[in-house]
């Protein structure tokens, strides 16, 4: 197949064999070999570039990212940072300046993450910058480049636009040609929900790509085949979020970015949960129907959604299916989704104001939980009439705690009554332990969360705020 896009400003037009290749193996093999290799797995940064779409401008991780995600993007890299005649971006200027560089491997990715917030007018660097990994330089110095250059105009040259082209690609309406090129099936790239739903009927053992901050590891780590494949960025239809009088309807090709700005004022609590879901660049690629449908036991999007009562829209051709989002995890790497049926749509009641979440793990950025307790309680004149409360991490599948909901609910919102029915916990879950957390620990610290809901709601800081 053929896409089109545009590089550092200037179209290009290519001829993709591989329909897996990464956007890094790509660049590298181009000469731009600025856009450093690390981790490719997506936790450095050092392969950071900006991604301008529809949606804006994103920092994104080019060894995650496959060839197929640029058709009709804008693509800049560390080499489109600099300007004409090698002008330097403000960003690279006080890099030089405050000394914001030692070995310099990393130093490209921060540049990029750094040039992609000076952009968007994002100073949040504790934020914008917890994926991007430096070993000896310190963060420091790089805070203080980019607070120099947060005032600097942003360069002219900095400002793409995504185009659209008569199709030269597999994708739009019309399914991917029969013949292989290079020995590989090429892509199927459905311009919406409806051509989705047709070709995956008719390909039920295909792999859907959104983000491919899961999938991507399985080429890159697992070095595993792929095909066929369909890459789901052009499906516009199911990356909104419609709002009705009760609910909010998240389409599955829902960015985690764009799920936390949209949650910001409804839920903050789940805002707050989603600040903590890996990093920027993989915030602005994952999606939350892919967070779901992979079944991670570990996944911080479930259990949120589940203690707020979400409910899961599957399609299978035309036909779809509503059901409780707790009901579609069966067991380990197991759920209620048939071949050829996939993730349409999750939907939100509005009105919850008992939402709290809380995420254990080594590291507050850029982790995997050991434990994630969210808890939904509606509380009457002191008394808990109802509770939905779900973890993540304490068994094979994102799980609601159904003993220790029915010993709360009639009970008084007290420490002395929340206490009682913490032996419950074990009737629900019996964790295992590995190399984030041994079992033992799990379930005193689901225990700890337990406490930790009625002493912030009754008033008492949180634990992550500093106190005199």
């Amino acid at each position: 197949m053929e896409i089109s896009f545009l590089l550092n400003g200037e179209t290009r037009r290519v001829v993709i064999s591989d329909p897996t290749q990464s956007v890094l193996d790509w660049l590298r093999a181009e000469g731009l070999t600025g856009t450093k290799e690390g981790c490719n797995e997506g936790d450095c940064g050092a392969c950071s570039v900006i991604v301008t779409d529809h949606d804006g401008a994103h920092p994104l991780n080019a060894c995650l990212m496959m060839m197929p995600h640029l058709q009709g993007r804008a693509l800049r890299t560390i080499e489109g940072i600099t300007g004409p005649a090698g002008a330097l971006h403000p960003v690279q200027q006080a890099m030089i300046d405050h000394h914001g560089s030692q070995c310099g491997f990393c130093t490209p990715g921060i540049v990029v993450s750094l040039a992609a917030a000076h952009l968007n007018g994002q100073s949040d660097y504790d934020d914008q910058l917890a994926g991007n990994l430096c070993r000896c330089t310190g963060y420091a110095p790089i805070i203080r480049a980019a607070e120099t250059a947060k005032t600097a105009p942003v360069p002219d040259w900095m400002h793409d636009t995504p185009f659209t082209l008569d199709q030269v690609s597999s994708g739009g309406t019309v399914a991917a040609p029969a013949e292989a090129v290079g020995g590989r099936q090429p892509p199927f790239l459905p311009a919406d929900a409806d051509a989705l739903a047709r070709w995956y009927r008719a390909h039920p053992d295909a792999t859907l790509i959104a983000g491919a901050t899961d999938v991507g590891l399985w080429v890159t780590k697992q070095l595993r085949t792929l095909e066929p494949v369909a890459f789901l960025g052009q499906c516009r239809d199911l990356q909104q979020i419609d709002e009705t009088p009760e609910s909010y309807v998240i389409g599955a090709g829902v960015t985690i970015a764009a799920l936390r700005a949209a949650m910001e004022g409804p839920y903050p609590a789940l805002a707050g949960l989603l600040r903590r879901f890996a990093s920027e660049q993989i915030r602005q690629a994952a999606t939350i129907g892919g967070n779901i449908a992979n079944g991670s036991p570990i996944g911080d999007g479930a259990p949120a959604l589940i203690a707020l009562g979400a409910r899961l829209t599957l399609r299978l051709g035309d036909t779809r299916r509503d059901l409780p989002l707790e009901d579609f995890f069966l067991e380990y790497g197991k759920q209620d989704r048939q071949p050829g049926e996939f993730v349409e749509s999750i939907t939100l009641p509005k009105g919850v104001t008992g939402l709290a979440c809380y995420k254990l793990s080594k590291r507050f950025d850029q982790d995997i939980s050991a434990v994630c307790g969210c808890f939904n309680l509606e509380i009457t004149e002191g008394q808990i009439r109802a509770a939905r409360i779900a973890f993540g991490g304490m068994a094979g599948i994102p799980k609601r705690a159904a003993a220790l909901e029915a010993a709360l609910t009639g009970q008084p919102f007290t420490e002395a009554a929340l206490t009682a029915a913490l032996p419950a916990l074990a009737q629900d879950f019996e964790p295992l332990s590995d190399m984030r957390a041994s079992d033992h620990y799990r379930m005193a610290a689901a225990r700890g969360m337990v406490l930790r809901y009625l002493h912030e709601a009754q008033g008492a800081p949180s634990i992550l705020e500093v106190q005199p």
